[in-house]
């Protein structure tokens, strides 16, 4: 079984993206909706970020705009809430991984906004980089409701730029060009991993094990 990583920066495409893959049969795993998931009334996360971060609780789950004024107005509390969410994603990842293998799935992607900023990519026999021009990104996350320039700026700015995205990727699909254009890269991709004469190129010395 074939295990990718899928990132790219904010604008980017990248949910359309893994959305395409699990279309054309891959299994993919979300991060994101992972997180939401674990801060939703009866999250494992409810708990222990409520109590790190009293006021980000709300009716029994975690108010995501609450939790972000919480950690802009403290340096360190993203450390904190990285070392409360980070092993709960993990977990998650992990059963997601044996539940693929178990069933004889091919290819597996894990959707990883921050693969990159995190290390994830250690682990991984591929990683999928999710690009578009510079102008392209701007104007997709400007017509967000209430983005503005400047918010946009610190978002881009805590992310590993574009450039070097590409230049650590494997793939990088270009989503500046169309829906269609995308979706041919896509399964590109897929039939390339799923060569039997492909051979992952990020292996680490001894069996790849998924990370806890």
């Amino acid at each position: 079984m074939i295990v990718l990583g899928l990132t790219g920066s904010i604008g980017m495409g990248k949910s359309t993206t893994a959305q395409m893959f699990a279309e054309e049969g891959a299994w993919v795993h979300d991060a994101d909706e992972t997180v939401h998931r674990l801060y939703a009334q009866g999250g494992e996360a409810v708990g222990p970020v409520g109590s790190a971060f009293p006021d980000a609780l709300k009716d029994g789950a975690i108010d995501r705009q609450a939790l972000a004024a919480e950690l802009a107005a403290d340096p360190g509390a993203l450390r904190r809430l990285e070392a409360i969410v980070h092993p709960l994603v993990a977990r998650s990842r992990d059963t997601f991984i044996d539940n693929a293998r178990k069933t004889g799935a091919r290819v597996v992607v894990l959707d990883v906004p921050l693969l990159f900023e995190t290390g994830g990519e250690q682990v991984l026999d591929a990683v999928v980089v999710v690009s578009a021009p510079h102008d392209v990104q701007r104007r997709r996350v400007m017509e967000r409701p209430g983005m503005t320039a400047e918010r946009l700026d610190a978002l881009v700015a805590r992310q590993t730029p574009d450039a070097e995205k590409r230049a650590r990727a494997d793939f990088v699909v270009d989503t500046g060009q169309g829906l269609n254009h995308a979706r041919a890269q896509v399964r590109q991709i897929l039939a390339t991993v799923s060569d039997p004469a492909w051979r992952p190129a990020r292996h680490l010395a001894g069996p790849r094990e998924p990370s806890h």
